[in-house]
């Protein structure tokens, strides 16, 4: 196992584009005994249309139907993934409320998997999912390649948002200046260019210039969405 960790690892930090890194966890995965993987990246562009960019093996038939019907919508993994990092073993209860998906998904031979979910600094949320058709997973599999199946979570996700932030999600990147972080965070609290020259000793053009280059470095209309693309981004952390 430690042969197929370190090759792995190799193949995940030598891949230069998204579709080369999942075929990397394509390969992982089957080597575990999954069938599938699923690799959902939710990036924070903006409050009101995140970019979602979904990766995965499962049957055309079964990716055509999941689109049409919008199941991401209902999907309860998805929505475990949203509140929780821990990891997920599908089964009838956690597909109770949702029935007619769940058989949908019985029905294109996607009856046993595990999804686990993570976010990093700039607010970049993944969920990897495993699965198959056959052979349940059993508390043993699970003790003995739990910690394989966290570890690719971890190391896909970090990969996977270091290649497609760099190319979708520019601003991501940015260094905002101690300044320029103080009077959004004020602008955050409902300050307005006064106040806060008055609380941070500068004058109200110092303010504005600092907002104004906040903005720009942003690429934002206005200091509403440069405060809310900061909050998103976790650069006022």
């Amino acid at each position: 196992m430690k042969l197929w960790l370190e090759d792995t690892l190799s193949r995940m930090h030598s891949a230069r584009t998204e579709n080369e890194l999942f075929e990397t966890l394509r390969v992982a995965s089957r080597t575990i005994g999954f069938d599938h993987c699923a690799y959902g990246l939710r990036i924070p562009t903006n409050l009101s249309n995140p970019k979602t960019i979904l990766f995965n093996t499962y049957p055309a038939q079964w990716r055509e139907r999941y689109a049409s019907a919008d199941y991401i919508t209902i999907d309860p993994t998805v929505r475990h993934g949203f509140v929780s990092a821990a990891p997920l073993v599908w089964t009838d209860d956690v597909f109770r409320e949702v029935p007619e998906f769940w058989e949908d998904a019985r029905s294109h031979g996607l009856r046993h998997g595990w999804a686990q979910s993570s976010i990093d600094s700039h607010g970049v949320r993944g969920m990897l999912t495993l699965s198959r058709s056959n052979e349940p997973l059993l508390e043993t599999e699970l003790r003995e390649n739990g910690y394989q199946m966290m570890w690719l979570t971890h190391i896909t996700h970090q990969r996977m948002s270091e290649l497609v932030v760099r190319r979708m999600l520019p601003e991501a990147t940015v260094a905002l200046s101690g300044r320029e972080k103080d009077v959004l965070r004020w602008t955050a609290e409902g300050k307005t260019s006064g106040e806060i020259g008055i609380i941070m000793h500068l004058k109200e053009r110092t303010v504005n210039f600092h907002l104004a280059n906040a903005v720009a470095k942003l690429s934002c209309a206005n200091k509403t969405a440069a405060v809310a693309r900061a909050c998103l981004l976790g650069l006022l952390n």
